[in-house]
């Protein structure tokens, strides 16, 4: 199998990444305001931007946001979906080279991507344009899978079809411990999330994941079939719920 460099992971699914991957709650900012000492002044870096979902919160909060984004298609539609807002800069860089000067922001964040950072080079990085005594803060919304026989089933579903899930898994298990922010110390706060989704919602968000295999696949339409007999089972009308640990990782560097 090809590996795809995780800077291109989703250059083919930023659509349905945009219309399906759920947001985060607004108490993001409270955790950021309480704990990383986040105001209205605090200028952010919020690297590997995506699409801009956690760019959006934190530009409502009033402040200036420089989003950091290697993948050109993930780039352009963030830019697409933030360019009501003034106080945001599009910037073309990586975790290990963002291109922002020294010392330049008053909190990094980052949003469902660090797993994919060389840890070494952006730690180093991230000391270079963070002021002093500043906080990096790691976002994540991990989809809960147990707990439900509807999680358990979508659960069983990306198991079997996922083109690498299993090494999805195993890098995204790195933040349930500090070996990201080592030598430094982190913490950690859990918020609850959850979208409630139509069949075609559902579809979209299972295809939005970088392991899905995509239309010409031999797995792709047994996977859907797969989907949508687990959907008629579990829906209530019309809708299923899926449930989400917004888990947020912070510490100085």
């Amino acid at each position: 199998m090809l590996k795809i460099a995780p800077t291109e992971r989703f250059s083919s699914r930023v659509e349905t990444y945009v219309r399906f991957r759920p947001s985060y709650p607004p108490g993001v900012i409270d955790v950021l305001r309480d704990e990383c000492g986040l105001s209205r002044e605090s200028v952010i870096a919020d690297v590997a931007s995506g699409t801009g979902l956690l760019t959006r919160l934190l530009l409502q909060n009033g402040n200036r946001v420089f989003g950091v984004e290697p993948n050109p298609d993930m780039r352009r539609a963030g830019e697409e979906y933030l360019a009501g807002f003034p106080n945001f800069t599009s910037v073309a860089g990586t975790a290990e080279s963002t291109t922002l000067p020294d010392h330049a922001v008053g909190l990094i964040t980052s949003a469902q991507a660090a797993h994919w950072f060389k840890r070494e080079e952006a730690l180093k990085e991230f000391q270079r344009i963070l002021k002093p005594s500043c906080y990096l803060a790691l976002v994540f919304n991990d989809r809960q899978v147990k707990g439900s026989v509807f999680a358990d089933d979508y659960e069983e579903l990306v198991v079997k079809y996922g083109t690498d899930y299993s090494e999805v898994q195993r890098l995204g298990r790195i933040f349930e411990g500090d070996e990201f922010f080592a030598p430094f110390k982190c913490e950690k706060r859990t918020l609850p999330n959850h979208q409630v989704l139509n069949y075609p919602a559902l579809e979209g968000r299972l295809l939005s994941s970088s392991y899905a295999p995509q239309a010409g696949d031999p797995s792709h339409e047994p996977m859907l079939a797969d989907l949508r007999r687990m959907f008629d089972k579990h829906q209530r009308g019309g809708l299923v719920r899926m449930e989400y640990d917004t888990n947020i990782y912070f510490g100085k560097l």
